[in-house]
């Protein structure tokens, strides 16, 4: 624990301040200024001595958020990097990038704010790789056995760097030029610029792990001749079949995925293009799904020079306070004002799309919406409430469904559940014996703690499978459901 009276002491839940709008609209920096390390230190001792963590539990990967609470309010940074780097590969990522279920289950956070762990954790973190704490770590011995990891994206580096210090050889295949799946291609610049990745890779590269890019398996390279080549296989493609919205005029020039849209912005910041094929500017925008990938959709439009932006929830507006029926130390569906949605724009709550609408040369101009309300048999429309919004770029942001089936997956023979996603067993092995998959794709569209924990538990899998034993730990196993 930290100052077992600091939670008295320091009762204001302090965070790094939001650049101004009017500046962070002009450029992809990251939104936020840098954060004084002595109020990092004071928002650290506001970790109680509760007895029970809850936070481990509400955290996927098990961080050990107490420990390195107290190391920081001791001003023992090295060793708080140690103590966070051994449950979580990749800190900077999740300090940047997860909604924090485990402040959700904070103790403190009962009755009072609580305690600022996501900004603890990115603090350490960028302070390790500012003093050169951050060291490839390559393993003593080789057990010449070879495993392919299939997809880069968290749960795919998180699995590769486990498995590569296990004494594995490990190619990681990725099919998009770049490593980092959604990490590089979906992730705004302005929520964390690519130079995090960049880093780990040239950590991993020197512990021996190999990248391939440009290989669609199943594509350019046969599920046959890729078994042939490894003892082992790893799926960590992710859950990448998008959800659609079939409403009449759907196919009607500007309407586009959400995935079609944000990486041709992360390519211009790649500089692969000077302007992306497809842009907000100038345009009246909506974008159509209320969550995290719908608000990346704002702020990307936002810096496009937008002449408005909209975004369109079917469900109600989600209340500012933890409701009843989602108690502590569950995660609740709470109201928030990302950055994006400081910049600007509206947000409709209960509301549908019954038709897109025509220029009369193939182009969208405007959407048809209606009202609904939530019943019992779903959402039905409110009489009365039709009505029509311009837009000339909507972009679809409504989740995703499950991992790609043709190709890979089909070639495979891997059995599949009634969602749609990939069977694991306690080891993470699929039902191909020796074919093992993490992430998305096997527990569905989740959060990057979720594929970091999976990633690190399906290695322990992979290494007890090709060894008959394992010292890498087991975050958590595939069947297990958590409190968010």
């Amino acid at each position: 624990m930290a100052d077992p009276k600091g939670f008295l002491k320091i009762t204001e839940r302090e965070l790094p301040q939001r650049r101004p709008v009017d500046v962070r609209i002009q450029d992809w920096r990251e939104v936020y200024e840098d954060f004084d390390r002595g109020t990092v230190t004071k928002q650290a001792s506001r970790c109680m001595d509760c007895g029970i963590p809850f936070c481990h539990n509400g955290c996927p990967l098990g961080n050990l958020i107490p420990e390195w609470n107290h190391l920081v309010h001791s001003h023992d940074w090295a060793e708080a990097i140690e103590r966070l780097h051994a449950t979580n590969n990749f800190p900077e990522f999740t300090g940047r990038l997860c909604p924090a279920p485990c402040e959700s289950a904070c103790v403190l956070g009962i009755n009072q704010p609580a305690v600022t762990i996501k900004n603890v954790e990115v603090s350490i973190i960028d302070r390790a790789w500012e003093e050169g704490w951050v060291k490839p770590l390559p393993p003593a011995t080789r057990t010449g056995k070879k495993v392919a990891v299939v997809g880069s994206g968290p749960a795919g580096l998180a699995a590769a760097q486990q498995l590569t210090r296990a004494g594995h050889d490990v190619t990681v295949y990725e099919r998009a030029d770049r490593i980092g799946g959604l990490l590089r291609y979906g992730i705004p610049e302005f929520k964390m610029e690519k130079r995090h990745i960049d880093r780990r890779l040239a950590q991993m590269s020197a512990e021996g792990t190999t990248f391939r890019t440009g290989v669609n398996v199943g594509v350019d390279l046969t599920v046959d001749q890729l078994r042939a080549d490894h003892d082992a296989v790893v799926l960590t493609g992710g859950a990448t079949a998008w959800r659609d919205l079939p409403a009449k005029g759907r196919e009607l020039n500007g309407i586009h995925q959400a995935m079609e849209y944000l990486p041709l912005a992360n390519r211009v910041q790649e500089g692969d293009y000077d302007t992306p094929a497809i842009t907000a500017e100038g345009k009246h925008v909506v974008v159509i799904g209320g969550g995290d990938t719908g608000a990346d959709c704002v702020g990307t439009a936002h810096r496009q020079g937008a002449a408005s932006v909209t975004q369109l929830e079917i469900m109600p507006k989600p209340p500012a306070k933890r409701p009843d029926s989602q108690p502590w130390p569950t995660m609740p569906m709470l109201y928030k004002v990302t950055s994006a949605h400081e910049e600007g724009g509206k947000r409709i709550y209960s509301v549908n799309t019954l038709e897109f609408l025509d220029d009369g040369q193939g182009n969208v101009r405007a959407l048809k919406l209606v009202d609904v309300k939530r019943t019992d048999k779903g959402f039905e429309p409110v009489e009365g409430t039709e009505r029509e919004i311009p837009a000339d770029l909507v972009t679809l942001a409504m989740g995703f469904v499950g991992p790609q089936k043709e190709g890979m997956i089909e070639q495979l023979g891997v059995e599949l559940d009634g969602r749609g996603n990939v069977v694991r067993d306690a080891d993470y092995q699929t039902t191909v014996e020796g074919v093992f998959c993490a992430g998305d794709m096997g527990r569905g569209q989740s959060l990057i703690v979720w594929a970091i924990a999976e990633g690190r538990s399906a290695a322990a899998g992979v290494d007890r499978y090709l060894t008959q034993d394992t010292t890498l730990p087991v975050t958590i196993p595939p069947t297990a459901r958590p409190l968010v």
